[in-house]
């Protein structure tokens, strides 16, 4: 029987999937900080300190639980994720592409890959939707509680998930399996069946990636932002987004009809590709 190709929808999730940074639906506002308050001392630690913008939120939030009493367990974290606004249409959106590709020969699949913490990202409404979640996360002690940063994702460390993706490698710590040479035509995932979703700076290496290697990129913009327009207008004419759209998710939105275009195009070369091979 003809294995169905894969297509691996890659997202980023603050400003992509979400119109603000998870920890700013419940945890800043638990330990007393305004978004502003927490994000310009975040940047002043890694500022003050040269460090890595990720590891200096990571210790914020942590140093900013334990002087609030907040313990930050998994369920706690999870807790937070629920309360994740999302754009227009996103919570229906995975069943429509799903749907979309069953009837038209394909199998997708979902991922994230982001700066964020993977422990809230669990906790969100469409968590389940993901067959991996890449992201942030925290060491535990014997109590269960956070103690050290375990995995910090900035925008090089979000380029290896895109070779482990191509390779079904799901693995955080795995840095050897993900460097071995496989053919083309053997990995699980082929770079031109990636559909890759971006919002900003971070994104910008895993664009140029997949880009590079025949996948396809979209940033989406929030459309009550004028400067997201134009930073995802800027990303198109570098030519590190191949499309644009408003991150909007519904399905008469210009976001589905650019998917199932790219869907259709990635089953015609498959099929092209196998007559060649005939």
């Amino acid at each position: 029987m003809k294995r169905k190709p894969i297509v691996a929808i890659i997202y980023d999730f603050d400003g992509t999937l979400s119109p603000g940074n998870m920890q700013e639906f419940g945890f800043i506002q638990a330990v007393g900080k305004t978004p502003e308050e927490f994000w310009t001392m975040s940047d002043g630690l890694a500022e003050g300190q040269d460090a890595s913008n990720v590891l200096s939120y990571m210790k914020l939030m942590f140093d900013e639980a334990r002087k609030n009493g907040i313990t930050l367990r998994r369920s706690d974290f999870k807790r937070f994720g629920k309360h994740i606004e999302l754009f227009d249409g996103v919570k229906e959106w995975f069943g429509m592409v799903n749907e979309y590709g069953e009837a038209h020969g394909v199998k997708v699949e979902h991922y994230i890959n982001s700066s964020g913490l993977k422990e809230i990202i669990e906790g969100s409404p469409i968590a389940r939707e993901f067959k991996h979640i890449f992201a942030c996360t925290y060491i535990y002690n014997a109590q269960g509680e956070a103690e050290w940063p375990g995995i910090a994702v900035d925008y090089t460390a979000k380029t290896q998930f895109i070779f482990k993706i191509s390779k079904g490698i799901f693995s955080a710590h795995d840095n050897k399996k993900v460097n071995e040479s496989v053919a083309e035509d053997k990995k699980r995932i082929p770079y031109p069946h990636m559909i890759y979703f971006g919002d900003g700076e971070t994104d910008i290496p895993c664009m140029k990636i997949v880009s590079m290697f025949g996948g396809h990129t979209v940033a989406v913009f929030d459309p009550g932002k004028p400067g997201k327009k134009a930073f995802a207008r800027k990303l198109r004419r570098q030519g590190r987004a191949s499309f644009i759209t408003p991150a909007v998710y519904t399905r008469d939105s210009k976001t589905f009809k650019i998917v199932c275009s790219i869907i259709d195009k990635i089953k015609a070369d498959h099929e092209l590709g196998l007559l060649a091979k005939g």
